[in-house]
């Protein structure tokens, strides 16, 4: 008697320790919150290198333009030298 009792209760206490964790759907769940953080940090982590690349890129395209613009200022005084402008 006291070998089905200690069966049984062991039963019923495997049952609830069972009974006690997540379900199926919960694990799911789980699963797939923990997904789309991953999908959003990834998502974030791409916006942030295709921003600084274009940061990059407006610097180098201003630091061109800038270059471009002093070589023209330097052609035009060089040309207005030679025909005898002003001299600075």
């Amino acid at each position: 008697m006291k070998k089905t009792v200690s069966l049984v209760l062991v039963a019923i206490a495997g049952i609830a320790i069972v009974a006690c964790g997540p379900s199926k759907e919960e694990i799911e769940a789980r699963e797939k919150a923990k997904a789309d953080s991953i999908a959003a940090v990834e998502k974030a982590k791409a916006d942030s290198i295709a921003a600084a690349e274009a940061a990059a890129k407006a610097k180098a395209d201003s630091i061109a333009k800038a270059d471009s613009a002093r070589k023209a200022d330097s052609i035009a005084k060089a040309e207005e030298a030679k025909k005898g402008g002003k001299k600075k």
